[in-house]
């Protein structure tokens, strides 16, 4: 049901399908029902798996929290899928799991554009939609005001209060790096078993990382939240993970573990020496990172004047485009600041934000491609070569620079899947 030898990542539709034929396959154990209503009416489904008894330990996975990363949906259905042919998961578990199968579908819609089946990094930042994270449902809570909420995260939320997860699963995925899981409470000998599914599936444990640099390991490629009070991201990013979805469950007793899979591996995110230099490759980094801003701000300063008319798709764009441009020299600055940092930088650490680095600037690109691609008017066909020119180039740059290796998804999903069932195995048998 979830096409697992395909290698590409299922749409929207497709997985609401298959969801529909597992309850179809399993009725008396499965049900599907619509939680809510995304801002364009999308339905937010919830696929049910397991009896509904007292005392029952509630599972709530998330898929689709990023709009860009589209491994979530195939693994939350993997997952279901296991689950409801193993009695051992659900009731020998005294368990139910809840399976929110898009929590973006808007913007996961947007991403669908393009190549189906296997894309280039270039052709990925092309076509890929990441809205800012104001408008990331689970960001948005820790963001905006509480009068002004979006209704996915009103529906996540409010799921979360239902159900009173004893574990709530969020299924990520990175564009380029390694595994990794985010805790917000520690799951002893996670690592191990991390290290041992990576390993077979030949993918590197991403032991440096620009989302978890703060952050206390457990063990290679699992991060811990660190305490109330303590530092816990660069200060140039918006969002604050304190007040973040991440920690509603908390509030009855649960927990909340982030998987982290990648689209492409890159071997240098798991070296962990020390770096040899790392004041000289921080302000390489912010070297490149101005530069590249520069040239975004001017294409970006050039599409306003060239498309002065806007839709509600192509503003939205352009705030994507906006908030990247100028978010990149404050990242800049602060990572100029990062030496000598209060975190061992190694060789891993550099790789990861070298990587984010060169993404921050292909999303603000692909952005401004897009908002051309919907534009007729002249000067814009001008701007579409000149904007669709450099994205491959940066693409081009990042994959020669980080070595990197398509994972096809039918392993990303494997991966994804069984280190979240490995979690929750665990968490149940330390109860």
């Amino acid at each position: 049901m979830s096409h697992s030898t395909v290698d590409a990542y299922p749409g929207v539709a497709g997985v609401v399908a298959a969801a529909s034929a597992l309850v179809r396959f399993r009725p008396g154990l499965c049900t599907l029902r619509v939680a809510g209503r995304s801002r364009e009416g999308r339905p937010l489904h919830l696929l049910t798996v397991g009896l509904d008894r007292p005392r029952v330990r509630n599972v709530l996975v998330v898929a689709g929290p990023h709009s860009d990363e589209r491994v979530g949906a195939a693994s939350a259905l993997r997952i279901a899928e296991r689950v409801a042919l193993d009695p051992r998961l659900h009731v020998g578990s005294g368990a139910a799991w809840h399976f929110l199968l898009c929590l973006d579908p808007d913007g996961t819609a947007r991403s669908e554009a393009g190549p189906a089946v296997r894309r280039t990094p270039a052709e990925h930042f092309r076509h890929a939609f990441r809205p800012p994270a104001d408008e990331q449902p689970e960001w948005a809570p820790s963001i905006r005001p509480a009068d002004d909420q979006l209704p996915e995260s009103q529906t996540l939320i409010g799921l979360i209060d239902e159900l009173r997860p004893v574990l709530q699963c969020s299924l990520h995925g990175n564009d380029i790096g390694g595994s990794w899981v985010q805790l917000t409470r520690d799951l002893p000998g996670l690592a191990e078993r991390l290290g041992k599914l990576s390993a077979e599936r030949d993918v590197p444990v991403q032991t440096g990382t620009y989302d978890a640099l703060y952050w206390r390991s457990s063990g290679p490629g699992v991060y811990l939240m660190p305490s109330p009070g303590e530092r816990a991201q660069f200060d140039s990013l918006p969002e604050d993970v304190s007040r973040s979805t991440w920690i509603r469950p908390h509030a009855y007793g649960g927990m909340t573990a982030l998987f982290e899979v990648p689209m492409w591996t890159s071997p240098g995110v798991c070296d962990s020496s020390p770096h040899p230099d790392p004041a000289r490759a921080l302000a390489d980094l912010a070297v490149l990172l101005r530069h590249q801003s520069r040239l975004n701000r001017a294409l970006l300063s050039e599409v306003r004047q060239t498309v002065p008319h806007l839709g509600a798709d192509e503003a939205r764009l352009l705030r994507v485009a906006d908030g990247l441009v100028a978010m990149g020299p404050r990242v800049a600055e602060e990572w100029e600041g990062l030496y000598p940092s209060p975190v061992r930088l190694s060789c891993a650490h550099v790789a990861a934000l070298d990587i984010a680095a060169r993404r921050m600037s292909l999303r603000a690109a692909g952005a401004l491609l897009q908002l051309l691609g919907t534009s007729a008017l002249l000067g814009a066909a001008r701007l579409r070569v000149a904007a669709s020119r450099r994205l491959s180039r940066w693409a081009d740059e990042l994959a020669a620079s980080h070595g990197l290796t398509w994972l096809p998804v039918p392993t990303q999903v494997d991966l994804q899947s069984k280190t979240a069932l490995t979690a929750f195995r665990l968490l149940r048998d330390s109860a």
